[in-house]
């Protein structure tokens, strides 16, 4: 219960965090190779590996749980999500690590996509925007609140 709450939180949130996340700066790009899996009608969770290039060059590696609360049937292969990261101004080593909500959306027949626009991470300043869909490949459609723990 307290996980639904906190991702219908969040699609509120992303709502009314899109003009906070406009005054903000890119400060780099995170790349996430997203583990396969099945959705089980009203959520699902996968394991991922990411990687965050700040707009310098540095790099840093994070573990991470996607959720999804909401409509979510079908299988999907392996995938990869990148995301543009905004913030108020250059972040700090492993300010990424955190929680993130909002709203995420995908839909496959073979070969699909998706997005996921969250906000989370350091006091929620930062902003994680889809610079492209997701690719994938499997059978599903899936439309929900989005969780994302970056650790």
């Amino acid at each position: 219960m307290k996980t639904r709450i906190k991702l219908l939180l969040g699609a509120l949130l992303v709502l009314g965090g899109v003009s906070q996340a406009s005054s903000a700066t890119r400060v780099g790009m995170l790349r996430c190779y997203v583990q396969g899996g099945t959705g089980y009608i009203v959520g699902s969770s996968h394991e991922a590996r990411c990687i965050f290039t700040s707009e310098y060059g540095r790099r840093e590696r994070y573990w991470a749980r996607m959720k999804r609360i909401g409509l979510d049937v079908g299988y999907t292969g392996n995938s990869m999500i990148v995301w543009a990261v905004y913030a108020p101004s250059d972040i700090r080593h492993r300010a990424l690590k955190g929680s993130y909500i909002g709203a995420s959306a995908d839909a496959a027949i073979g070969v699909g996509g998706g997005g996921n626009f969250l906000i989370g991470g350091n006091g929620r300043t930062i902003s994680l925007q889809p610079l492209s869909v997701k690719a994938e490949t499997g059978l599903a459609i899936a439309a929900g609140a989005g969780d994302l723990e970056l650790r």
